[in-house]
C-alpha cells in the first residue's frame, strides 16, 4: 500500500473555478456529432449519436478494417422538447472480445446513377475497443467532471495512458443545471473519448432539470434530458427502477459484475430499486453506488450482506478512501478509516488482475501531468 496523500486542501475559488471549455459544431447537418458507445451485456455495444438533419438514417456499418464495412444495424431515433434534432440510438454485435472495430454513423442513402461516393456526407470514421473476455481489465474512474479546464486536461490524462478497457461515471455527467445546451458542448467535449472505449454512467443532481415532456406537461420529468441521450442496458439487467438510473452487467464474463444505483430513483424498502438489487447481487463482486445519505442509509446493508469488493460514491466534491479492515465476528464486514478527503482533481484507475487480486490507484491532476497520490 503506498500513499502520497497531501493535507487536506480546499482550493480558493480563483483556483476551483476555471472557465468552460467551448465546443462548437461546424459540421454539415447530417453530420454525426456527440457519439458514445456504452457495453451491452458481454458480446454487444450501444452507440449513441446526434445529427441536426432528421432525415439522417439511424443506421450505424462496422468492421475490424478500416474503409471496408460488411456489417450494420439499424436502430431509431428520438429527441425530447429542448432539442429540434435527432438523437440517434442502436446495438452492435455480437462483438469480439479485445477486438478493434472500425465504424461509421448515418452513412447517406446508397448512391443515385451517377453519384461518385457511397461515403460523400457521412461522420467520421472511429474505432472502438471491446473489452477482454477474461480478467485482468482495467477501469477509469471519475465523477462530477463538468466542462471546464479542469475536465479537459484530466480527460487528455486519461486518453494519454490509453490502458483501460472501460470507464465508469458515477454521477454528475455534464453539470448542465438546467442549461440544456450545455448537454450539447459537453457531448462534443467527451466525444474522443467515449466514441473510442465504452462509458458506463448514472444521473447526479446536476443533470436533474424542469422539463414538462407529454402527455399532459404538467408534471416536471426530473431526468428527461439524461434519459433521452444516455440509453444503459437497464432492461437487459431486469431493472425497471426509472429506466438508466439502475442497471448492472459483467464487464468480463463473470469477472467482474458492475452495479449503477441511481440516487435518484427509491431506496427504499419495497421500492423497485431495492427489490432488483435484492435479486441481482447474489453474485456481485464489484459495485458502484450514487451520491445521497438517505441512499447510503437504505442500500448499504445489502451490500455489505453481498460482500461487494469495492464500493464507489460521487457527490461529493474531494477523493476520500476508507481502507477496508476485517473484523472477526463476521469476514464479510469491514470497518472503515478515512484518508483523506482531498479536494484536488483527478481520476482513479481499477484493474482487477484476478479473482483474488486488484490494484487501486488514484491519479492526482497537477495540470499538464497526473500523479499517483495514492494506491493499494
Amino acid at each position: 500500500m503506498r500513499s502520497q496523500m497531501l493535507p487536506s486542501v480546499v482550493p480558493s475559488d480563483e483556483e476551483y473555478v476555471r472557465p468552460l471549455v467551448p465546443m462548437q459544431h461546424d459540421k454539415p447537418a447530417s453530420h454525426p456529432q456527440k457519439v458514445h458507445i456504452s457495453a451491452v451485456g458481454t458480446l454487444g455495444m450501444g452507440i449513441t449519436w446526434v445529427t441536426d438533419d432528421w432525415s439522417a438514417p439511424s443506421v450505424a456499418e462496422y468492421r475490424t478494417s478500416p474503409g471496408k464495412y460488411s456489417a450494420s444495424e439499424m436502430g431509431y431515433c428520438t429527441t425530447y422538447q429542448y432539442l429540434s434534432n435527432a438523437i440517434h440510438h442502436m446495438m452492435i454485435g455480437p462483438l469480439e472480445p479485445s477486438t478493434t472495430y472500425y465504424y461509421l454513423g448515418a452513412p447517406p442513402p446508397p448512391p443515385t446513377t451517377g453519384s461518385a461516393t457511397r461515403y460523400g456526407m457521412a461522420g467520421d470514421e472511429l474505432s472502438l475497443r471491446t473489452p477482454p473476455a477474461n480478467l485482468p481489465i482495467e477501469f477509469a474512474i471519475i465523477n462530477d467532471i463538468g466542462q471546464t479546464k479542469w475536465t479537459a486536461s484530466t480527460l487528455s490524462q486519461i486518453g494519454a495512458a490509453g490502458d483501460h478497457n472501460m470507464l465508469l461515471l458515477p454521477s454528475d455527467l455534464s453539470y448542465v443545471d438546467m442549461q440544456q445546451p450545455l448537454w450539447d458542448s459537453w457531448g462534443r467535449l467527451v466525444q474522443p473519448l467515449v466514441s473510442a472505449q465504452p462509458w458506463m454512467v448514472t444521473e447526479g443532481n446536476h443533470v436533474k432539470e424542469t422539463l414538462r415532456e407529454p402527455p399532459d406537461y404538467a408534471t416536471p420529468c426530473r431526468i428527461v434530458a439524461y434519459d433521452a441521450r444516455w440509453c444503459m442496458p437497464h432492461r437487459e439487467s431486469g431493472s425497471h427502477s426509472n429506466p438508466n438510473l439502475s442497471y448492472s452487467f459483467d464487464a468480463t464474463g463473470s469477472g467482474a459484475h458492475i452495479i449503477m444505483l441511481g440516487s435518484d430513483a427509491n431506496s427504499g424498502e419495497g421500492s423497485e430499486q431495492r427489490e432488483w438489487l435484492r435479486r441481482d447481487h447474489g453474485c456481485t463482486n464489484y459495485a458502484h453506488q450514487g451520491e445521497g445519505e438517505g441512499m447510503r442509509k437504505t442500500m448499504e446493508s445489502l451490500l455489505y450482506e453481498a460482500c461487494v469488493d469495492v464500493i464507489f460514491a460521487s457527490h461529493v466534491h474531494a477523493y476520500e478512501r476508507f481502507d477496508l479492515v476485517p473484523v472477526t465476528f463476521w469476514p464479510g464486514i469491514n470497518v472503515s478509516i478515512s484518508i483523506g478527503p482531498n479536494s484536488y482533481f483527478g481520476h482513479g484507475r481499477l484493474r482487477i488482475v484476478d479473482e483474488r487480486r486488484a490494484v487501486w490507484t488514484w491519479h492526482r491532476n497537477d495540470d499538464e501531468h497526473a500523479t499517483v497520490s495514492d494506491e493499494v
